[in-house]
């Protein structure tokens, strides 16, 4: 199939440091093309691949300085993809809906994975505008504010099997990894570590709009005893760091989408101790591959349960559920499934014209 796959311009594909969507599209984009199909990626100038990058902007526009407006590019790829539409059999979209405007009329099949919450209060103004663009979740529970969107398909986020080998958990530490902002609840990780009695390492980036609160929150309890702030990693640090923690903390406090960090964790053999928010509880094989908590206390009582479980059927059980080529063969399920429903528009038009045909002679 010829698909192009276009990412948001915030970060590159891959992403140097923090970016989950981005990293889910590079998955993605790299799995069809190791499958044999013909793609084009849609991204900022400094994303690798190996399919086809069509640049928009010279890097990820997060980390240049030089840039104001990141809508005024995400327009700009947008009109080029409209000029190009014909050469695809399917167009996978990852901008949220910044696009629906300038690709509804389209005759191209076209999809959109929403990676974000949906539970804001203008969004079901703009997904009832635009009812017919086919709309794909990353879990069901992300889809509840949403019940009457157009949903065509749930597709889990896949890691590549080879990214990351099981490790033996040797650092002994809990681990903390993602984005330090109200809602990931670094706090309580802090007292989960102090409370058990294990080291914490956080590795966390902080952006401009939750600089206030980490000051003011988070940066008075680093100096607790046994905590250490690592800030962003890289993708080839990821592995070190997670299979070296004795377990994952994902302390949420909002409905989730999904969590990669999770999946992250898994492919490593990790357990993860992960409240129950959004996705969680379709995300953790409470009992497998870590446990679903309610509160500290139960997060606290669970970190000793967690340690005693087995590493390699964590590992296997990630590469069961969430490989970046199950997740590849879900979505050429979805692409497929367009195809077909537009191929057969196409032939009940052609006969409706014929049959115009025949009654008017």
């Amino acid at each position: 199939m010829r698909i192009a796959q276009v990412a948001p311009l915030h970060e590159a594909c891959p992403p140097r440091f923090y970016g989950g969507t981005e990293r889910v599209v590079s998955y993605l984009t790299e799995e069809l093309v190791r499958a044999g199909h013909d793609v084009t990626l849609f991204a900022s100038g400094d994303s690798e691949t190996t399919a086809r990058l069509e640049p928009i902007c010279a890097q990820a526009l997060r980390l240049d300085p030089k840039v104001r407006d990141p809508l005024i590019y995400h327009m700009i790829m947008f009109n080029r993809i409209a000029a190009q539409a014909a050469r695809f059999d399917v167009i996978h979209f990852h901008t949220d809906y910044l696009h629906f405007a300038s690709v509804a009329a389209r005759a191209c099949p076209m999809v959109t994975t929403l990676h974000g919450r949906l539970d804001l209060p203008d969004l079901p103004a703009i997904y009832a505008e635009f009812p017919d663009l086919p709309l794909v979740s990353i879990s069901n529970s992300q889809r509840r504010p949403l019940p009457r969107a157009n949903w065509c398909a749930t597709v889990p986020h896949g890691v590549p099997h080879d990214l990351y080998a099981r490790g033996e958990g040797a650092g002994g530490y809990l681990a903390f990894i993602g984005r330090i902002s109200p809602e990931k609840r670094l706090d309580r990780a802090i007292e989960i570590a102090g409370r058990v009695g294990l080291p914490l390492k956080i590795a966390a980036k902080v952006d401009k709009v939750d600089r206030d609160y980490f000051e003011s929150v988070i940066e008075p309890l680093l100096r607790r005893p046994g905590i250490e702030f690592l800030g962003e990693i890289s993708d080839s640090d990821k592995g070190e760091f997670l299979g070296n923690a004795a377990a994952l903390l994902f302390p949420i406090d909002w409905p989730e989408p999904f969590g990669l960090a999770m999946i992250e964790a898994m492919a490593n053999g990790t357990p993860v101790v992960a409240f129950r928010c959004g996705a969680v509880p379709e995300v953790v094989d409470d009992g497998v591959t870590g446990l679903v908590v309610d509160s500290v206390d139960e997060a606290v009582a669970a970190i000793p349960r967690v340690l005693e479980f087995s590493r390699g059927r964590i590992r296997r059980e990630f590469e069961k559920r969430f490989s970046a080529g199950r997740m590849a063969r879900d979505y050429l399920a979805v692409y497929e499934g367009l195809c077909a429903r537009r191929a057969a528009r196409r032939h009940r038009h052609h006969w409706a014209e014929a049959d115009g045909l025949v009654r008017a002679v």
